[in-house]
């Protein structure tokens, strides 16, 4: 008996796995392969305008303000969101990142795909098994680098290191050669733990890239170019180095199957290396352009419509950023300028012509296969957090979706009431989304979100609740003054300036020393929080607090830091002051800037049960 139910259970584990592989291949019936400069899915040719999604498998932009690492793993609602972006915008291939390397200033507990030469992370490996299964289910293929040339997620000098050897030994080296050649054997011939798969079997690879820009001399690409394709024959070969012009020996290397360039700062320039790069590898080997963007939205269109016109495989604009599982989405702004995209763009993001650059680009993502755009579909039910109390609601966003609408039910009443209408879930990163301000203290409310967009409403997320309602809370995100009774001082509210050395917060609170600002609310106060940034040693805030705008008290804040140990893009320390301990009868707050403090908000709380 015993025996027959453990072949039972082996029997029954044995047919889920077969058809969840059978499942999750569905979407694809062939590898994509080549002939001459095109490429093919079975006998439909292959063009694609799509977009790079970095942070699929591994997040490099988790800021909410207390941390002090921006790394973690994204999880299944997020690599969902992605891929179902992707697939709205029309692509039908995105290029993810690296592999993560263990670098030597780590902060403890960061999480690196490979530990060391030959030792890899299986938590990490997991969430990209993750990340092929939904992109089968969802039918986006993968574009995969081996290695990147930039130490931000650890490159040749990472790989150099473990070793005790210069950056430069990368690329000559037979012992780090080896340690690369092990990475890339364990990844092509890793077994899916999702779907049973091996990657070197899995058809929602597009293509293995050898790398993200590589400074690469051609000996090390011939060698690594002739190591993948020992190991996998199903899969195309991408030559990830940096070139300006198309190599001859790239396009003369027979494991070598597609060529490309990436493009930046320069569009005149890079329209005619273009145009250039095509002339040469014309009927040879497909051409795409890899990376994109970061430009004017006229220059974006003229970019594009040149690698649709001149006869390209593909091109992808860098680079999306999906839905945070924490409520809101991830964002990233670098070296002057927004270098994501959140779909469907948002009026925070005119700055950089985000919502017209994305219908632009899924206009061309369909056009390039003389298709027209379809209607967008209707939003899916958000999901909402669990919430604390009505001043902190969120919810996990829905893919497309334009503005929720938030309602909400006091106990005892059938109805739901719309508490809000447009909220607009991309302002803040990672901070709650909504403050339910006219929630009455000592009622019960339960809430739910709905999502829309320019093709209808979704249905209603789940339920939370009853909530209890102790109190009130002015929440200020300083995004304007409206919720300022006084201010005094040259104030200057920051919105672009420093932004990712301020954790992506593109609403602050600037002036001299000894400006300030101050709070008047129509019940006693009851408590203080204000999130405040430290560019220099000087920052600071103090606290006054007053019953009758005659007298002010000066009141201590407990002070909570939060540290970066290590620190590639100088971010800023984020410091909590805050106080439940004042003077009864406190109805105005008044909060002095010291230094060079910028504040991203101020919560106060006021009203509560036995207040006036």
């Amino acid at each position: 008996m015993i025996v027959s139910s453990r072949l039972h259970r082996l029997f029954l584990t044995g047919l889920a796995l077969l058809l969840l592989s059978a499942g999750s291949l569905a979407q694809f019936a062939n590898f994509v392969t080549r002939k001459g400069d095109r490429l093919y899915d079975g006998e439909k040719q292959v063009r694609f305008i799509s977009v790079n999604t970095p942070n699929l498998h591994y997040l490099e932009d988790y800021l909410p303000f207390e941390a002090t690492a921006p790394w973690r793993l994204p999880d299944e609602f997020e690599i969902r969101d992605a891929l179902k972006t992707v697939g709205q915008l029309g692509g039908k291939v995105t290029r993810i990142y690296v592999p993560s390397v263990r670098r030597e200033d780590d902060a403890p507990g960061v999480i690196r795909h490979v530990e060391g030469p030959g030792q890899f992370n299986e938590e990490a490996f997991r969430t990209l098994d993750k990340a092929l299964q939904i992109a089968n289910e969802l039918g986006v293929r993968i574009i995969m680098p081996f290695v990147d040339n930039w130490r931000w997620w650890g490159g040749p000098r990472e790989y150099a290191a473990f070793r005790g050897k210069p950056p430069e030994a990368f690329w000559t080296d037979p012992e780090i050669i080896a340690d690369l050649k092990a990475t890339i054997k364990y990844v092509i011939n890793r077994r899916n733990t999702y779907t049973g798969v091996t990657y070197r079997e899995d058809r929602a690879v597009f293509a293995w890239e050898t790398g993200n820009e590589l400074g690469a001399p051609y000996s090390w690409t011939k060698e690594i170019a002739s190591y993948v394709k020992s190991l996998d024959t199903n899969h195309l070969l991408v030559d990830g180095t940096t070139v300006r012009t198309i190599s001859e020996e790239a396009l003369a290397d027979s494991n070598i199957d597609i060529v490309t360039t990436h493009h930046y700062h320069n569009p005149a320039a890079s329209l005619r290396s273009i145009v250039q790069n095509q002339a040469l590898v014309r009927g040879r080997k497909p051409y795409v352009v890899g990376e994109y963007g970061i430009i004017p939205l006229q220059d974006l269109r003229a970019l594009t419509d040149t690698i649709i016109n001149q006869g390209l495989a593909g091109g992808m604009v860098w680079s999306l950023r999906f839905h945070n599982r924490d409520g809101g989405f991830y964002h990233h702004y670098e070296y002057g300028k927004a270098e994501a995209y959140r779909w469907p763009g948002f009026v925070n993001g005119d700055a950089y012509d985000e919502r017209m650059a994305l219908g632009f680009l899924r206009d061309r993502a369909f056009r390039i296969d003389g298709e027209l755009p379809p209607r967008l579909p209707v939003p899916d039910p958000p999901v909402l957090l669990p919430i604390a109390d009505p001043a902190h609601l969120s919810w996990q966003g829905s893919t497309g979706a334009e503005s929720y609408r938030v309602e909400r039910r006091e106990e005892g009443d059938p109805d739901w009431q719309a508490v809000a209408t447009g909220v607009d879930e991309s302002r803040a990163e990672c901070r709650p989304l909504f403050d339910d301000e006219s929630a009455v203290p000592g009622k019960r409310y339960s809430y739910q979100v709905k999502a829309v967009n320019e093709s209808g409403t979704s249905g209603p997320s789940n339920v939370v609740g009853p909530v209890d309602v102790n109190a009130r809370v002015l929440v200020d995100e300083m995004e304007d003054f409206s919720r300022i009774f006084q201010k005094d001082g040259e104030l200057r509210l920051l919105t672009f300036e420093d932004l990712r050395r301020a954790k992506e917060d593109r609403s602050r609170l600037a002036g001299p020393d000894g400006s300030y600002v101050m709070y008047k609310l129509p019940g006693e106060v009851s408590g203080v929080r204000i999130e405040w940034l430290s560019p220099g040693t000087d920052a600071g805030v103090e606290l006054f607090v007053s019953g009758d705008l005659m007298q002010f008290q000066e009141v201590q804040a407990g002070r909570q830091l939060f540290h970066f140990q290590n620190n590639d893009y100088g971010f800023y320390d984020a410091v909590v002051s805050s106080t439940d301990a004042l003077p009864a009868g406190t109805l105005y707050v008044k909060v002095v800037l010291r230094g060079s403090v910028q504040i991203g908000r101020v919560e106060v709380t006021y009203g509560g049960i036995g207040k006036k």
